[in-house]
C-alpha cells in the first residue's frame, strides 16, 4: 500500500480563524492559478511535469551507474546551485547517515558520494587531499554548459586527471549533465569522448533533481530511483486536481500567498528530521529563486528560512514564539523511523532526568514536535504540517513534486514567473569581465570604477 505524503491544516484553522473566509474570497485568482498551470503543463512550456515518466533515461541512468559502482570507489558531483543541492538533499535523505564511512561490504559494493560545490580553494584542496584520482569518477553538471564555479573545478580536475592517469585514460572517469544541443561543456565532451546525460531544454536547475541531475548519483549509491519516479508521479496526479482541498500543493501555496498578502515575508521550514536537513537547503533555493522577483516595479516573494528540530528550538525557537509575526510556519513530521532507543532507567535519584526513564528517545522527539505546534498556534503564529509516514524513495520523490508544484502555483498566484531568475544573471556577466571574457569587458569596467568612487572605511 503506497506510503502517501499529507498535509494537515488543522493548527492553521485555529490559529486564524477566518482562513477559510480569505480563502474563499480568492477563489477567482486560484481558479486563475489552476488554468495557468494547466497552460503551462498542456504547451510544454515547463519539462519538470514530465519528468517522473521519464523511463528510457532512467535505464540509461541505471546501466551507467552499475559501470560506475564496478570501476570507481568514489562519485564526486561537480555543480552549484540546482545541480548541486538536489543530490545533496537525496543522499542525506535516503542514505545511512554516516554512508562514506560505512565499509565497502556496508556500502553493498557502492562508491562513497561527494558533492563538489565550492570554488573555496582550500575546500577543494580538502576534497583532492583524500581522494585517489584513479578510483574516482566525476560528474560534471552544468546546463548552460558555461557555469563559471563548475567549470573552474572540472578544469582543474581533468587536468589533475589527465596527468595522473594519463589524457586516453581520463574520459573514462568523467561524466558530463548538461544541455542537448549548446554550450561549452558539451562541446568538450563532444570533442573528448565524456558520456553525456542531457538536462531537459525546458527544466530549470532548481526543478532538475529529479532528471539525470540527480538521479545518477542517487543510483550510484544504491537508491531506488524506480521509488523516486513512482513517488513523484503520484504526486503529480494529486497536484494536477482543480479543488485546493484535494490538491495539498495548491492549498499550500494558497497558504503560503495569503501569508504574503498579510506581511509574512519569511516562509520557515522545519523537519523534525536530521535527514530532511539537506531538504531545508533545496527548498530555500527553490523558493527564493523562484519567487524573489520584480513585478510592476514592485518586489515580490518570501525569504525562505529553514530549520531543524529539535536542533533549532535551541537556536531559532525563542524568535519564532515572541519576534516579530512575519513568518508562515511548514512543520513536517516523520511518523515512523526505522530505529529507537529506550532511555534507561538511572540510579541517581535525580527528579531532574529521571522522568526521561522509561521513554525513547524517538517519543521525546515526537513530543517535541507537537509542543512546537501546540505553541504556534497558541500564539496564533500560522503554521501547518506535512507528514510523511515514512522516510523512503517513494515519500522523498513525493515531498519533491509536492514542493515543485507548490512553488509553481505560488509564482501564479503572485502573477510572476517561478521559472526564471533573471537578477542573477547581472552578477554573472560582471564576473565574466572581470574574469576577462570576451564581450564583457564593459560589465567589468562599470564596475572596477564603482569601486573606485567608493571611500572605503575601516574599523
Amino acid at each position: 500500500m503506497l506510503e502517501r505524503v499529507r498535509l494537515d491544516y488543522s493548527n492553521l484553522l485555529v490559529a486564524d480563524e477566518g482562513i477559510m473566509e480569505e480563502i474563499h474570497g480568492i477563489r477567482k485568482r486560484i481558479t486563475c492559478a489552476v488554468a495557468g498551470m494547466r497552460k503551462k503543463k498542456e504547451s510544454n512550456l515547463q519539462g519538470f511535469f514530465r519528468l517522473p515518466y521519464q523511463t528510457e533515461e532512467k535505464e540509461d541512468i541505471k546501466i551507467h551507474a552499475r559501470y560506475i559502482k564496478e570501476n570507481f570507489e568514489n562519485f564526486v558531483v561537480v555543480g552549484i546551485g540546482g545541480s548541486a543541492l538536489g543530490n545533496r538533499f537525496l543522499h542525506r535523505a535516503l542514505n545511512h547517515p554516516y554512508y562514506n564511512m560505512l565499509s565497502w561490504e556496508e556500502r553493498k559494493g557502492c562508491p562513497r558520494i561527494f558533492v563538489l560545490d565550492s570554488i573555496d580553494t582550500d575546500y577543494l584542496a580538502g576534497l583532492l587531499d583524500i581522494l585517489d584520482l584513479k578510483k574516482t569518477a566525476f560528474n560534471i553538471i552544468t546546463k548552460s554548459g558555461g557555469t563559471s564555479e563548475t567549470m573552474a573545478n572540472f578544469m582543474v580536475i581533468r587536468d589533475l586527471l589527465e596527468r595522473m592517469v594519463g589524457r586516453e585514460r581520463a574520459p573514462e572517469h568523467i561524466t558530463v549533465t548538461t544541455d542537448r544541443e549548446r554550450g561549452s561543456l558539451l562541446k568538450i565532451a563532444r570533442e573528448k569522448g565524456y558520456r553525456t546525460f542531457y538536462i531537459p531544454q525546458n527544466v530549470g536547475g532548481r526543478y532538475s533533481v529529479l532528471s539525470p541531475v540527480g538521479l545518477l548519483s542517487a543510483a550510484v549509491s544504491g537508491i531506488d530511483i524506480d521509488g523516486l519516479l513512482e513517488g513523484a508521479s503520484d504526486m503529480a496526479e494529486r497536484c494536477s486536481k482543480e479543488n485546493p482541498f484535494n490538491n495539498p500543493a495548491l492549498l499550500a501555496a494558497i497558504f503560503q500567498y495569503l501569508a504574503y498578502r498579510r506581511g509574512k515575508n519569511i516562509s520557515v521550514v522545519m523537519p523534525y528530521s536530521e535527514f530532511l536537513d539537506g531538504f531545508g537547503d533545496w527548498y530555500c533555493q527553490l523558493w527564493a529563486e523562484s519567487l524573489g522577483k520584480t513585478r510592476d516595479a514592485e518586489s515580490t516573494g518570501q525569504t525562505p528560512v529553514k530549520a531543524v528540530g529539535a536542533r533549532d528550538q535551541h537556536s531559532l525557537l525563542q524568535l519564532f514564539l515572541d519576534g516579530p509575526d512575519d513568518k508562515i510556519y511548514t512543520l513536517l513530521e516523520v511518523e515512523n523511523r526505522d530505529r529507537d532507543f529506550e532511555i534507561p532507567r538511572q540510579d541517581m535519584g535525580d527528579k531532574g532526568v529521571n522522568y526521561l526513564s522509561g521513554n525513547s528517545v524517538g517519543k521525546l522527539l515526537n513530543s517535541e514536535f507537537r509542543a512546537t505546534g501546540y505553541v504556534l498556534t497558541k500564539r496564533k503564529r500560522m503554521n501547518y504540517r506535512l507528514i510523511l509516514p515514512h522516510i523512503s524513495s517513494n515519500t522523498i520523490g513525493q515531498l519533491v513534486f509536492l514542493y515543485m508544484y507548490m512553488t509553481a502555483y505560488a509564482g501564479e498566484l503572485l502573477g510572476i514567473d517561478a521559472f526564471n531568475q533573471p537578477a542573477v544573471e547581472e552578477g554573472k556577466t560582471i564576473t565574466y569581465g572581470l574574469m576577462n571574457r570576451e564581450g564583457y569587458e564593459d560589465r567589468a569596467e562599470e564596475m572596477l570604477n564603482w569601486e573606485k568612487s567608493v571611500k572605503r572605511v575601516y574599523v
